[in-house]
């Protein structure tokens, strides 16, 4: 057959959502891929990642068959086994659990690997029906909207088209030109159409700080004090819109009050930017009235990360900039698409009793852990898709001791024998998005849009609703969902959700779901009754740990601050050529990567002694990792960066970067703290090692008299 180019759409975990164009072969085979040119928000530019994703969907390590684990649990045994006995296997040891221990003994446990809103949340379907644990979806975004949603009340903001009609773009805590190209592309536009400027806000010198007209550079955690010091000058200095201010915003002479002491010269020392280059940004933010906030994840993993957001998201309600094209902000659209999924997550099964379980928490709850059990028994199984918590989970010791239980029943259905999968009972192999159905709304832009199979699976792959419809079975579950084909699924939520079917949406291609001007920048009302924007948020009302939270903007000083014993504060960024662990096992993204690396300033490196590419320890209370020193003035001294989530076995010692961070919950609703963990550094040097460790197992040569 002659090679031919079939829509798509970019599944992986990403704001972006990429309308696709792939290059189909044969009925087994891709080409190329490229970004649809018709998509006003793609606009045919794509990641280098997902452009070479046939290395990947043609990977010769590529899962084709079931498989068994034979010997210890770890040990990388298995022995492959047909679909019939393995599912068998599976619903037979689900039975045993929930006989013996309760339904809630077993947690199906997924995330982002697909974005697709069928093959990744169909699992819910099967979990409401047979009464297993729940699972609270904290790892990435919880912290990121809980602080939006508490000053702005909807997950939307302006429409991220617009930053092409800018005078000024600010992108606040997202490396874009690795995680959000699209953004980028809106960037140049907007720079060659209007003369835009762009202004960066990173703990690193980032790719897209390079770019940047101007980069503030926060210590890790100190947000915001920045933004809440640009208030006090958009304040005293006459830039703000007191109208705008007093019909849309709750703001009072109590708050003024309360900024005029967040001065320039005080957030400085809170967060090392200088307080003319605060004053500067805030001038230039004032006198621009198109200025537009892209904010991004990042900043929010830390212990007042949701604080944090809330203080940015206020500077927009303090200018009026919201009333403007190419002005206000944007956290995520996900609130625009109104999708009905009671049928996708088998919704109207769903029993609020059921107990909930924090997956960033994972490492505590299968090691035991009363409170993160949430007053329940033991996990005795999981079904795992879409995900690879040994490696992407936070406080990794704890996960690996958890998973390495031999009373636990794992199965994992997945596309390659990764870190978790090689901790399985039964390893199923999964397909990708080129191999099957699925539906896809969007968190950074506005279409939802569908995807269809391109290719037939490799081998013996199953799909994810194909898999839980062949447990269901097994298991005694019934619900007409577990009856459907995919696209009759599909179908049916796109019409139950007042959207057109799905063989219209195949034809279209893609649905804009944006809303009027008004409704974008919040000109009928914020999202809260009274329709006001909140700079003193309810945040006892948005989660149980809302009330430590303090009722205005500024620095919430709860982060995991540098002392004498761990003088560093460690960021664990994206990687550009990986997203979370997928694609590290593609070699052309490993070889653009290199290896795991210590990002550390050069004066930090000097007083202990570090070279550049020495090999250095980093560690806590938790344990440490050994890996490559870099040094660059990339970083402030004090911090230290390892960007990407490697595998294990990438590291020296075999251990990956989150076993360093912890997993405690972020308020006010929990949420992982990946940016919010203070480490010791020092040398490989194993002489020197042992003569500087000290019985506390710190080494003494690390200790740096911290400067905040």
């Amino acid at each position: 057959m002659a090679s031919e180019f079939i829509p798509s759409v970019c599944p992986h975990d990403c704001p972006s959502a990429c309308a696709l164009e792939v290059e189909r072969l044969d009925d087994h085979t891709i080409g190329r891929i490229r970004g649809a040119k018709e998509n006003d928000y793609t606009q045919g530019v794509i990641c280098a990642k997902v452009a070479r994703y046939a290395e990947r969907v043609h990977h010769p390590e590529r899962l084709t068959r079931p498989l068994k684990r034979v010997g210890k649990r770890g040990e990388g045994g298995f022995q492959p086994i047909g679909w019939e006995e393995a599912l068998d296997e599976v619903a037979g040891n689900f039975k045993r659990v929930a006989e013996r221990y309760g339904p809630e003994a077993v947690w199906p446990y997924y995330y982002a690997g697909t974005m697709g809103q069928l093959q990744r949340d169909g699992i819910n379907r099967l979990r409401h029906i047979m009464g297993y644990s729940r699972q609270q979806k904290t790892i990435c975004t919880e912290l990121a909207y809980s602080g939006w949603n508490a000053g702005v009340g909807r997950s939307w903001g302006s429409d991220p088209r617009e930053m092409a009609d800018s005078d000024l773009i600010i992108i606040w805590g997202c490396n874009a030109v690795a995680t959000q190209v699209n953004v980028m592309t809106r960037v140049s536009q907007a720079r060659r159409a209007r003369g835009a400027r762009l202004v960066v806000v990173d703990p690193c010198r980032t790719a897209t700080a390079e770019k940047a007209d101007l980069h503030l550079m926060p210590r890790p955690g100190t947000d915001g004090a920045l933004a809440s010091a640009v208030m006090q000058v958009l304040l005293e200095e006459g830039y703000a819109d007191r109208e705008y201010l007093q019909h849309y915003t709750d703001f009072s002479d109590e708050m003024e009050r309360h900024l005029a002491g967040c001065t320039p010269e005080w957030a400085e020392e809170i967060t090392a930017v200088p307080a003319d280059q605060i004053r500067a940004f805030a001038r230039l933010y004032g006198t621009t009235p198109r200025s537009f906030i892209r904010l991004g994840i990042g900043f929010s993993r830390s212990r007042n990360g949701a604080h944090n957001v809330h203080a940015v998201s206020c500077l927009p309600a303090v200018t009026g900039a919201w009333q403007h094209r190419g002005g206000g902000a944007l956290l995520g659209s996900s609130d625009l698409f109104r999708l009905d999924k009671r049928l996708i997550e088998g919704l109207d099964a769903h029993d609020p009793a059921t107990r909930v379980l924090d997956m960033s928490r994972i490492g505590p709850i299968l090691c035991g852990d009363e409170a993160a059990l949430a007053g329940g028994g033991p996990v005795m199984a999981l079904l795992i898709q879409n995900t690879n918590p040994m490696a992407v989970a936070p406080d990794l010791g704890a996960v690996h001791r958890g998973f390495a239980r031999e009373d636990l029943f794992v199965c994992v259905h997945e596309q390659f024998l990764t870190e978790t999968a090689r901790m399985a009972d039964i390893v199923l192999p999964a397909t990708t998005f080129l191999e099957h159905d699925d539906l896809y709304q969007s968190y950074g832009q506005v279409h939802l849009q569908v995807g269809c199979r391109v290719i037939a699976p490799p081998g013996e792959c199953r799909s994810n609703h194909q898999l839980i419809c062949d447990l269901a079975r097994r298991l005694g579950a019934e619900h007409e969902g577990f009856e459907m084909s995919a696209e009759a699924v599909i179908d049916a939520s796109l019409q139950a959700s007042g959207y057109p079917g799905l063989e219209q949406m195949k034809e279209q291609r893609w649905l804009d779901c944006s809303r009027s001007f008004r409704e974008m920048h919040f000109l009928d009302g914020f999202g809260w009754p009274d329709g006001r924007f909140r700079f003193s948020p309810d945040w006892v009302g948005l989660g149980p740990l809302g009330e430590e939270m303090p009722a205005k903007p500024g620095h919430w000083a709860v982060i995991d601050a540098a002392d004498e014993e761990h003088p560093f504060r460690l960021i664990t960024p994206p990687a550009r050529n990986f997203l979370n662990t997928t694609f590290s096992e593609t070699s052309t993204s490993r070889d653009k990567e290199g290896c795991p690396r210590l990002q550390i300033h050069p004066d930090d490196a000097k007083v202990l002694g570090i070279g550049a590419r020495d090999q250095v320890r980093l560690g806590n209370r938790r344990g440490e990792v050994r890996l490559e020193a870099w040094l660059t003035p990339a970083v402030l001294p004090g911090v230290v960066s390892v960007e990407g989530i490697w595998p294990g076995d990438a590291f020296p010692g075999g251990q990956g970067i989150n076993l360093l961070t912890s997993s405690e919950r972020g308020a006010p609703n929990g949420g992982a703290l990946f940016h919010d963990t203070a480490v010791w550094v020092c040398s490989e040097d194993r002489e020197q090692d042992e003569k500087m460790r000290d019985p506390s197992g710190i080494c003494r040569d690390s200790i740096l008299t911290p400067d905040f």
